[in-house]
């Protein structure tokens, strides 16, 4: 398909609902409002197609942009290229499904992880606390968990909400994977109170921390 075709296909797909939704939740007017499981199914019908992801990710779409992230390959990207590309985000939708399909599958994803928790750019410090927080649940030996309870217990209450999001993350992880440390975890996450009064579905965890460490180390038993 070329960019044009699809990004017609896109436009066929546009749903009202959607639209509003994403405005709500901070995107720009540049955006068909394409339901998630949509631009999934054109993904698989297009499969991986390196040359016309960047060019869909160049319009900064937000729907052609998250269509991108599942068509593109990681491997091909420069280390250069793939900071840029977390940089350019401002959607959280774009930089979760870029974090999850794209970022943790490049192949230096561990030089851009270390580049990225020392960065003032807060897509950048968000895409590499994520990668940190991956790192937890596979519990990599070389990770000192101490010295990350001791960044986000002073830095966390006062993070921008991008990078407090997938610190926040980290923190949790510690706490469900490392019994050694929980108490620790859940107590920072009180002190901090970060989203204690997050709002969720019924039948949802909540992202503040004590009790999403709770219920699912309870979920272990």
């Amino acid at each position: 398909m070329t960019l044009k075709e699809t990004l017609t296909q896109l436009k066929e797909f546009s749903n009202e609902k959607m639209y509003a939704q994403n405005i709500k939740r901070g995107a720009g007017d540049n955006q068909f409002g394409v339901r998630l499981g949509d631009i999934r199914k054109l993904a698989k019908k297009i499969k991986v197609n390196h040359e016309l992801a960047l060019e869909l990710w160049e319009t900064k779409n937000i729907d052609a942009r998250l269509l991108a992230t599942l068509i593109i390959e990681p491997q091909n990207l420069s280390n250069d290229e793939m900071h840029e590309m977390v940089c350019s985000v401002k959607f959280m939708q774009v930089a979760d499904w870029l974090n999850a399909y794209v970022v943790k599958l490049h192949p230096e994803k561990e030089v851009l992880r270390q580049k990225w928790m020392e960065s003032k750019e807060p897509m950048a410090a968000r895409a590499g606390w994520n990668l940190t927080s991956i790192r937890v649940v596979k519990k990599t030996e070389d990770l000192d968990i101490a010295s990350l309870l001791n960044r986000i217990k002073s830095e966390m209450g006062n993070a921008v909400p991008e990078v407090q999001w997938t610190m926040n993350f980290t923190l949790a992880e510690i706490g469900i994977n490392f019994p050694e440390y929980r108490q620790q975890a859940i107590e920072i996450g009180e002190t901090l109170g970060v989203y204690r009064n997050y709002p969720v579905s019924k039948g949802c965890t909540s992202p503040f921390a004590p009790i999403w460490i709770r219920e699912m180390v309870s979920r272990q038993t």
